[in-house]
């Protein structure tokens, strides 16, 4: 059977009473703490807050000086999206060259007189930034209010200082790489355009555009010039065919009749031949051919005929000779003819074809070359438009260049700060620490805690067990009974002003909670053997000083009181207690009726009616046998036929395992606890020996409990009043 009661109001209970049996060393804690904590509050000297704001801009605002590099130069950013730009102002306001600028500055001084430390500084030195708007506000402790004020006046004066002379010195930094990059870029926008310059020269460009427009509508005429040429040929071809066949030759004869025709020369030769050959031929009518007149004339003909034929060659050619000699005589007989005109105008059609061919020829090549011009124009457009962009990229640069060194000369001549005080340093009135309310608050929160603390570590420390709970946790048995302390004051009802002995409560305060428990003990063990057999009863605990001898001797007397024949039993051979318990002589008990074979009777004594007690003899060597021997099996049966009740009072469990051999003889066992006497070891020592050894456990008896710190006694009160009104 395991006793079950509420969770919650065995751990309200616990708690209580461990506050309650530690509250000594506990409120010494506290009350050291509350000491503590007066003198913290009445020894610190008052420290005034002085608060000043800085707004910050995320440019420059300034019209009237500000440029587009000055813009950028005063700009705030921020790195991290998760972050302000004033985060990162406020770790340089925090930064060691401003702070120990406004330390030298103000000259400031330790108690002892030395300079004082950043970071003594920065402890009092505080930055908040104002949710939802670009305002930081800076706030210093100090125990002088004129000091703090001072102090962050000059703070905010030295940050907005250096932060104009960082923008200026950003501005020189750009400045002067921009002045450096100059000449250099110059230099890139000569030869860019050096290059364009070449390339035009080369490739004979003035206007790329222009010109494929241009060439374009030239091939487009050349066409119909071309067009128009062929026809023309077409044309003369015609007509120089149709005056071949008037004149019955073909072009080259024309051509070489002609140019024979064209001869003053060769005519007047032809003349003269023509001539002699009419002299020689009259000659001959009158002279034979030896006369030397016809021979004279016929050397003269061969001679002309041989000028003749020199003037022909060197007019019409050597291969044309035999030409001439086929015309020539049309050329005598017919000069100045029509057919000469024929010629002349077959020769002139000739001329005029040739001349046209000619004319062709250089039209188609120069279309080939627009055409190939043409071909080339997107090409070299290409290649025009990569070495403008060059150019125009280069004077960009250099035009950029020099529009912001012009800038960064007046951003760096500029006194612009990108933040500005919205509210100068204002110390308080009052002090702001130490606050004495909340230093006590504190200290009185502090000791409190500490007053648990203390109360809980000490209840740690001990192993001890303390309450009627903790021992039915570990024992978990049937609560039998919990005989209250005499220190309980309520453990007395009716009872003299007398001391009484715990071990007579029973015979000497009947009407006393002790013995009302002891009563409440007797019927709890009824109820539990009320069909079955429960005679002979040991009584037992864990380890010494727990009341079980004490336990043993009150049961007894409660048994005797209700008419029942009661025989108490001192078993605890090693350290026996009845025989002091009601006075009475040692030399014969138990021991002796085992060891001796003594008659039982004979150390049997009676104490009150209906109460003998069998002290527990002369001290044995050999205890164990003894206790566990046959012989006090028998003596048991023999004691249990005479008597209604055997209470047995047997050694501990934890120290000597004889109880153990003869708790085995017994109908039941009742184990007595006793807590702040009885430790955890010892506890579940005696559990799992108790277990193993399969002992018929009938409950637990809590033995001297505190009604003032065990709920299991809040009844003693009202049972006390009742009593009194009864």
């Amino acid at each position: 059977m395991e006793y079950k009661e509420s969770l919650q109001d065995i751990d309200f209970r616990k708690h209580w009473l461990v506050l309650k049996r530690n509250w000594l060393p506990a409120a010494i804690v506290w009350s050291l703490a509350i000491g503590a904590t007066a003198f913290i509050a009445t020894s610190q000297k008052p420290v005034y807050e002085a608060n000043g704001k800085l707004r910050f801009k995320k440019q420059n605002t300034n019209y009237a000086l500000v440029t587009e590099a000055g813009e950028k130069l005063g700009k705030l950013d921020s790195l991290n999206s998760k972050d302000t730009p004033l985060d990162t102002e406020a770790e340089v306001i925090r930064s060691e060259p401003i702070i120990d600028k406004t330390i030298n500055e103000l000259n400031l001084k330790t108690k002892e007189g030395g300079r004082i430390l950043y970071e003594d500084f920065i402890k009092n030195l505080k930055l908040e930034i104002i949710r939802g708007t670009d305002i930081l506000k800076i706030s210093y402790k100090d125990e002088n209010s004129e000091k703090s004020r001072n102090i962050v006046n000059r703070l905010m004066k030295v940050y907005i200082d250096n932060n104009i002379l960082t923008n200026r010195a950003e501005a020189g930094v750009a400045k002067s790489f921009i002045v450096e990059q100059l000449p250099q870029t110059e230099a890139r926008v000569r030869e860019a355009e050096m290059q364009l310059r070449t390339f035009k020269e080369q490739n004979n460009i003035v206007d790329i555009e222009q010109e494929a427009k241009a060439t374009v509508t030239a091939v487009v005429d050349i066409d119909q010039q071309i067009n128009l040429t062929q026809a023309e040929i077409q044309k003369t071809m015609g007509w120089a065919k149709e005056l071949q066949n008037k004149i019955g030759m073909n072009s080259k004869q024309a051509l070489t009749k002609n140019a024979l025709n064209q001869s003053l020369a060769l005519r007047q030769v032809f003349e003269k031949l023509k001539q002699v050959e009419t002299q020689l031929a009259l000659e001959r009518t009158r002279f034979l051919d030896d006369n030397p007149v016809i021979i004279n004339l016929k050397e003269k003909e061969a001679s002309l005929q041989s000028l003749l034929n020199k003037q022909v060659k060197e007019t019409i050619g050597s291969d044309k000779v035999l030409l001439y000699k086929s015309i020539q005589i049309d050329n005598i007989n017919q000069a100045g003819s029509i057919q000469n005109n024929l010629t002349q105008s077959l020769v002139n059609a000739e001329a005029e074809k040739k001349a046209l061919v000619e004319k062709l020829a250089s039209l188609v090549q120069v279309r080939s070359r627009y055409k190939e011009r043409v071909n080339s124009l997107p090409k070299l457009e290409q290649q025009q438009q990569e070495l403008q962009r060059k150019v125009d990229a280069a004077k960009t640069s250099y035009e950029l260049l020099l529009k912001n060194r012009e800038q960064l000369r007046l951003a760096e001549n500029q006194n612009l700060a990108n933040a500005q005080i919205v509210s100068p340093g204002i110390a308080s009135k009052f002090p702001v620490s130490p606050d004495r309310k909340i230093i006590f608050a504190l200290g009185f929160a502090g000791g409190s805690l500490l007053f648990i603390i203390t109360a809980f570590a000490l209840e740690l420390v001990k192993s001890s067990i303390k309450t009627t709970e903790e021992v039915k946790n570990i024992f978990r048995y049937p609560l039998l009974g919990a005989i209250p302390s005499l220190k309980t004051k309520s453990s007395l009802i009716g009872a003299k002003a007398k001391a009484i002995s715990p071990e007579y409560q029973v015979k000497d305060s009947p009407d006393s909670v002790v013995a009302q428990s002891y009563r409440m003990l007797h019927t709890k063990l009824k109820w539990l053997r009320q069909n079955s057999r429960l005679k002979i009863i040991a009584i037992t605990s864990s380890i010494p000083k727990e009341g079980k001898s004490t336990v043993s001797a009150n049961l007894a007397m409660v048994l005797a009181q209700l008419e029942h024949q009661v025989l108490l039993i001192d078993a605890d051979l090693y350290n026996p207690r009845q025989h002091e318990l009601w006075n009475l002589t040692n030399e014969v008990g138990l021991s002796n009726a085992i060891v001796d074979q003594t008659e039982w009777k004979t150390a049997v004594k009676q104490v009150m009616p209906n109460f003998d007690v069998l002290p527990s003899g002369a001290p044995s060597s050999n205890a164990f046998s003894l206790l566990g021997s046959e012989r006090m099996n028998s003596l048991i049966e023999v004691i249990s036929r005479k008597y209604d009740f055997v209470i047995i009072d047997t050694p501990p469990l934890s120290l000597i395992v004889d109880a153990l051999s003869l708790t085995q003889m017994c109908d039941g066992l009742v184990l007595v606890a006793r807590p702040g006497v009885i430790d955890k070891a010892s506890a579940n020592y005696t559990r799992e020996l108790l277990e193993q050894s399969c002992q018929d456990v009938l409950g637990l008896v809590v033995n001297g409990t505190l009604a003032e710190r065990d709920s299991y006694f809040r009844y003693s009160k009202t049972y006390s009043k009742f009593s009194k009104k009864g």
